[in-house]
């Protein structure tokens, strides 16, 4: 069991959090400064320190050495961003928002920490370029396209697009790019344009001058100026406000930012990498995106595909999170039974691989026995896909040929949806097969195959 220890001054985010915590069975202590904490507990004896960046007596930022190698985690307000960027710098491992949401939270604790245990060495200097550290999962087709896509882009300092669906990966797609490229000893910052207020962004992205607006007492630079030499990677670009779209419109074409309220530009050397979700091209169709910075994001395109696309690739990163969830909750040796395969490889995955990661922790937390179950994942059997089970019927059609009816009307239609396809087998296999027989051919549950009876008004016949 990980532990954890979390230095907050404000003693109601710190009871919060570390409930948070504790229910997600991490061992949690608490202190409310940094001389607290050094007084109560031996900081090298816990495997993540969380500590607000402003404390009083001491910053934050302060345990980085007094706690070394243990990685050092920054909460922080949207205000004080580029001061959680220079923590970064003097070693932080990440930082994180405030208000946090929970998800966000152990998201990226469970990253930090698995991450801390498989480095070789804190303290050992990053490598250069070319050297390939975060490991994206795939053996389908295509995404040993993407791979050879990144090995290329790479070498060059081409403004690269990432489209995919939320929770394919594109940020790792990303930290690929950079960790293979001239850059990779240098910062990469990432920005997530939907999670900053609009109010914001400009100055959190280009920076801004003493008094440009009230509240700004002093000269500050931004996220784009603190990659300078590396890359910078906006996630969401989608989201980004037309005033800002036109700002960073202008570094892209001459190479130079100016901050809020500034008059004179400065120098940029950033490699910029964009992600989304959403079509920009329709966006920039509807005026709701800047047609011009469409083009000049559409340099080089890199799809990230859909986990339903990927095949036997769910199984692989299945086995993976598996182990990786019964090592931190301590669940000894699990595996998946055939029916969990099946259905794992029917499923539709709207969430991809987030989604399937988050369905194998919870079936870890929940198993009883030494088996993967298709219960514990807990799917939406809504979402099993129309192919997976168009397979399955015509793979079975002979089994129903053996009640003697004409091949002609047991050929597969193309015009059925998959609710047809569904009723229609069912149907004419039921007298012939047990539900458990009827469920594992279609790649269902049992309790999918009676929920879909029940929606759909098929009456379940007895056994000859």
């Amino acid at each position: 069991m990980s532990r954890i220890l979390i230095v907050e001054d404000e003693s109601i985010i710190r009871s919060a959090l570390k409930r948070l915590l504790e229910k997600h069975e991490y061992e949690v202590c608490d202190a409310g400064s940094i001389a607290e904490a050094t007084e109560r507990f031996q900081l090298p004896d816990f495997d993540l320190i969380i500590s607000d960046l402003r404390l009083p007596g001491a910053a934050g930022t302060d345990l980085i050495e007094l706690a070394r190698p243990v990685p050092v985690l920054i909460m922080t307000s949207y205000a004080s961003l580029r001061s959680a960027v220079d923590a970064m710098k003097l070693g932080a491992v990440d930082y994180i928002a405030k208000p946090f949401d929970h998800d966000d939270m152990l998201a990226t604790v469970s990253t930090v920490l698995n991450r801390s245990r498989n480095a070789p060495a804190q303290d050992q200097p990053k490598p250069q370029g070319g050297t390939e550290r975060t490991e994206i999962i795939g053996t389908c087709q295509p995404m040993q396209e993407l791979f050879k896509r990144i090995s290329k882009v790479a070498r060059t300092d081409a403004t690269v697009l990432i489209l995919g669906e939320s929770g394919t990966g594109k940020e790792l797609a990303a930290r690929a790019i950079h960790e293979q490229s001239d850059r990779a000893g240098r910062t990469m910052i990432s920005v997530n344009c939907a999670a900053i207020p609009d109010t914001l962004i400009e100055s959190e992205l280009f920076g801004h001058e003493k008094g440009a607006f009230t509240g700004a007492n002093s000269s500050r630079s931004g996220l784009i100026e603190s990659a300078d030499g590396g890359t910078l990677f906006l996630d969401e670009i989608g989201e980004l406000p037309l005033e800002a779209q036109a700002r960073l419109l202008r570094f892209l074409q001459e190479g130079e930012i100016r901050r809020v309220g500034a008059v004179q530009p400065r120098r940029v050397d950033v490699r910029l990498i964009a992600a989304t979700h959403r079509d920009l091209k329709n966006l920039a169709k509807s005026g709701d995106f800047r047609e011009d910075l469409y083009y000049r994001l559409y340099v080089m395109e890199l799809k990230m595909p859909p986990l339903r696309e990927r095949g036997e690739d769910i199984i692989e990163l299945a086995q993976r999170f598996l182990d990786h969830s019964s090592r931190k909750l301590d669940a000894g040796r699990l595996s998946f039974s055939p029916q969990a395969r099946e259905v794992m490889l029917s499923y539709a995955w709207p969430g991809n691989v987030r989604e399937l990661e988050n369905a194998i922790e919870r079936a870890v937390i929940l198993a009883d026995s030494e088996q993967i179950t298709p219960e514990l994942l807990g799917l939406d059997t809504d979402h099993i896909s129309l192919s997976s089970l168009e397979s399955s019927y015509e793979q079975n059609l002979s089994i129903a040929e053996q009640d003697d009816r004409s091949a002609d009307s047991l050929s597969p239609r193309t015009d059925l949806s998959l609710d047809d396809y569904f009723q229609r087998f069912v149907l004419e296999n039921q007298e012939q097969m047990s539900e458990t027989e009827l469920a594992r051919t279609l790649g269902v549950s049992r309790k999918c195959l009676w929920e879909r009876r029940q929606r759909l008004g098929i009456p379940r016949r007895p056994r000859k």
